[in-house]
């Protein structure tokens, strides 16, 4: 399934950690295309998936049951689970690392005509597990015939006022980034035609810590084009995610 950097570990561990602005690999050709097709197939159309729990600071879909999509879907997620791909990503990265199991967060998303999603960096542990750190980003592109003109380019940069690096989303590319609180991402409101969707699959890699050894934080946005009322609603974000979970308790899925 895999293409052959699956068994170059060793070789692009120095170009992950050498990248700019922060460690990550890109990977054309993620998988073998016939995979890729298959997996284009399978993906759900935006009206059989859930609206992103992202409110005001982003327009997409979310889906996190991979595995039920398809025959494709569930080989997919079953090499994501499987040993081998563990063993690249630990080496990669240099710490004993595994895919979340259930997507949360992750899985198929999909954002139509007026999709975005603000600038942001992600939560830091996950929600249901405490000692759990989020460590890697796992993405994989699934935009055929994808025009400069859509945009939908995936804008990294290391600190909110910084000039970003863009990834453009083309297909069965494949995204291996870390994660913490200086790896800023987000793409800028598309304009697409009827039809069109930016498609992707994204899973997040996770390190084992000693349970309260970090505090937990949740997603961390830093909103570039916004008025006065969405950018205090982003600095006080987390604080008011801590407070509805307090109250109404962490979902034990996100959008399946």
């Amino acid at each position: 399934m895999f293409n052959a950097w699956i068994n170059q570990a060793d070789e692009l561990a120095h170009e992950f950690r050498a990248a700019r602005p922060f460690p990550l690999l890109v990977l054309d050709d993620f998988l073998d295309t016939s995979t890729a097709e298959q997996l284009l197939e399978e993906f759900p159309a935006p009206d059989a998936m859930p609206k992103s729990r992202d409110y005001v600071f982003g327009n997409k879909h979310e889906l996190s049951s991979v595995a039920e999509q398809g025959p494709t879907s569930r080989a997919f997620y079953d090499a994501l689970m499987g040993e081998e791909f563990k063993q690249f990503i630990s080496t990669l990265s240099g710490k004993d690392l595994f895919v979340d199991p259930d997507f949360h967060g992750g899985g198929f998303h999909q954002s139509g005509d007026g999709g975005f999603l603000d600038t942001h960096v992600d939560f830091n542990m996950h929600p249901l597990h405490p000692n759990w750190r989020r460590t890697l980003n796992v993405l994989l592109y699934l935009n055929k015939d994808w025009k400069p003109s859509y945009d939908g380019r995936l804008l990294i940069k290391a600190s909110a006022d910084e000039e970003p690096r863009a990834i453009e989303p083309l297909f069965n590319r494949g995204l291996i980034m870390v994660t913490d609180d200086h790896t800023y991402h987000g793409f800028k409101k598309m304009s697409l035609p009827p039809g069109v969707t930016r498609k992707s699959i994204a899973t997040y890699a996770y390190e084992l810590v000693p349970e309260g050894s970090m505090v937990a934080r949740t997603t961390g946005w830093s909103p570039e084009s916004a008025g006065p009322l969405k950018r205090v609603f982003a600095r006080h974000y987390d604080a008011a995610v801590k407070v509805k979970t307090k109250l109404f308790g962490s979902a034990t899925a996100h959008n399946r």
